[in-house]
């Protein structure tokens, strides 16, 4: 396959050179053919005139080579054809010796210096054409934000630019490359590829087809030099070597792609490594809060049971001994519960069944299921008489306020006032949750509902996970939470739900 496409290249080469030689010769002959006539008269001289017009246009148009065969051919037809005696390259007179040589190089003077002239202005063009796309290039790759955009804008331009088909074969961050393409994951190297690869990848030195280590390959293995980290390998299939100017370009091309690469490459190592130093920081605060929250339930439970197993009480004593192990048990089901919400939140999985429901019922249980915790303070419940249905995941809402006024009776001191309170503002489910406790120290109120986030100086427990929770729960009904100190004291918790209000005739047929 790669000698058919060499035989190809060549032929193209050879085609590519021998048309414009072709082409003068057929212009010179074209011209001395329509200016015969002129041969048996004494204005034979103007032929010199037109050929030398010809060759300037010529010139312009081709190469050197095809512009002095044009130059030798048009001195010798004219001497030839024109000049006297006609039909033999003998001259009589010295005069058009002289012309003869005047004009031959005249016309080789002439064709040189306008290729010459030709040839710096298109190479000053191809530089400022270049130097465009290189600064065009530039401005593309510093709006990249990953590796991927990169990768993808530079097979865009490297095909716009050069034609050709391309695929990066990328570091694992050890060194180690790829054996896939990165964008392109269907493009996967052979051994024998690979390993060419992996020595361009190591050495820095091309390799492959159209060099001299492994030419009978189909791709070509250029390195991508980077200032820290070499992030990989950049394979392309083309059709002939890159060579001059051109290969400065395009070598001037991967290394601004490689910087690029290296950027991200670097960016996405050190995202990598503050992700591991944070993950490490969480999992050590998470195992040091399991630890201190599930060892104080477990103790309570332990102790409790082992006093009544171990000698008879009396029913008062037994009774409140029952109590601390529901109690322990009840804030044992909560910690489980906060980590197996937020597990689901993590992972994606949280679905949200929506239905038609009372906020009053939603409400009720909660302050149900809170009882004892709400027993020492002043619960204000705020419900208008005309609050509709609202479409909402019963089960989450509830855990939502759950957790909130459970929060307001950690930091509260007893007998303070607790406020609940919704309303249906704009088709929107509107609740607050308002207590006059500590509040939040304002440089750290936007961070309440970061996982793991406790403020500092707290003396109650908790996994710092309820907030978040009930941040996560809320998004998952396209609803806001937000938090906001109060103005004498305490804290006030705002949840806004879109929603709306229940047609009575479907409700009835849902229903059905």
């Amino acid at each position: 396959m790669q000698n058919s496409s060499n035989q190809s290249y060549l032929f193209k080469i050879w085609r590519s050179a021998v048309i414009p030689y072709l082409l003068v010769v057929f212009i010179v002959f074209f011209i001395t053919l329509i200016c015969l006539p002129l041969a048996n008269t004494e204005r034979y001289y103007l032929v010199s005139y037109l050929l030398l017009f010809a060759l300037f246009i010529m010139a312009t148009l081709f190469r050197l080579g095809p512009v002095l065969l044009a130059a030798t051919l048009s001195s010798l037809a004219w001497n030839f054809f024109f000049i006297p005696p006609h039909n033999t390259f003998h001259i009589e007179k010295t005069d058009d010796i002289l012309m003869f040589v005047l004009f031959f190089s005249i016309a080789m003077l002439n064709g040189v210096l306008t290729t010459r002239i030709r040839r710096q202005e298109q190479l000053a063009r191809d530089r400022e054409l270049r130097t465009k796309v290189l600064f065009q290039l530039t401005q593309q790759l510093s709006k990249a934000g990953s590796i991927d955009e990169v990768l993808k804008i530079a097979v865009e331009e490297i095909n716009a630019q050069f034609g050709f088909t391309v695929f990066f074969i990328l570091q694992d961050g050890n060194n180690i490359l790829f054996q896939t393409g990165r964008l392109q994951k269907e493009k996967k190297l052979n051994t024998d590829e690979y390993n060419i690869a992996e020595w361009c990848f190591k050495n820095r030195t091309e390799a492959g087809a159209f060099t001299t280590n492994r030419s009978d390959l189909e791709y070509t293995f250029y390195p991508m030099p980077g200032t820290k980290v070499n992030p990989g390998v950049l394979a392309t299939k083309q059709e002939k070597p890159v060579a001059g100017e051109n290969r400065t370009f395009w070598l001037t091309f991967i290394t601004q792609i490689s910087n690029a690469i290296e950027r991200e490459f670097l960016a996405e190592m050190a995202t990598k490594a503050r992700f591991l130093d944070e993950s490490d920081r969480l999992y050590k605060t998470l195992f040091n809060s399991i630890s201190h929250e599930f060892r104080i339930p477990v103790a309570t439970i332990m102790g409790a049971s082992d006093s009544l197993l171990s000698s008879p009480h009396p029913a008062n004593i037994q009774s409140e001994l029952h109590n601390e192990i529901f109690t322990a048990s009840v804030r044992l089901n909560r910690l489980i519960e906060n980590l197996l919400n937020m597990s689901r939140l993590e992972s994606g999985q949280l679905s949200v069944s929506l239905d038609w429901c009372d906020i009053n019922d939603l409400f009720n249980k909660v302050l149900e299921d809170l009882s004892g915790e709400l027993e020492p303070f002043k619960v204000k419940v705020t419900i208008p008489e005309n609050m509709p249905l609202v479409k909402i995941d019963f089960g989450l809402m509830e855990q939502v306020l759950y957790n909130l006024l459970f929060n307001a009776t950690q930091y509260s001191a007893p007998l303070t006032k607790i406020e609940l309170s919704s309303a249906h503002q704009n088709d929107e489910l509107v609740i607050e949750i308002a207590d006059r406790g500590t509040g939040f120290p304002d440089s750290t109120i936007e961070k309440v509902f970061t996982k793991f986030y406790r403020v500092d100086g707290t003396k109650t427990g908790g996994l710092g996970l309820g907030l978040s929770i009930v941040k996560g729960f809320v998004e998952a009904h396209s609803g806001i939470i937000t938090v906001e100190n109060r103005k004498t004291a305490g804290a006030r918790f705002i949840i806004r739900i879109p929603t709306e209000k229940p047609d009575i005739k479907n409700l009835f047929l849902d229903n059905e």
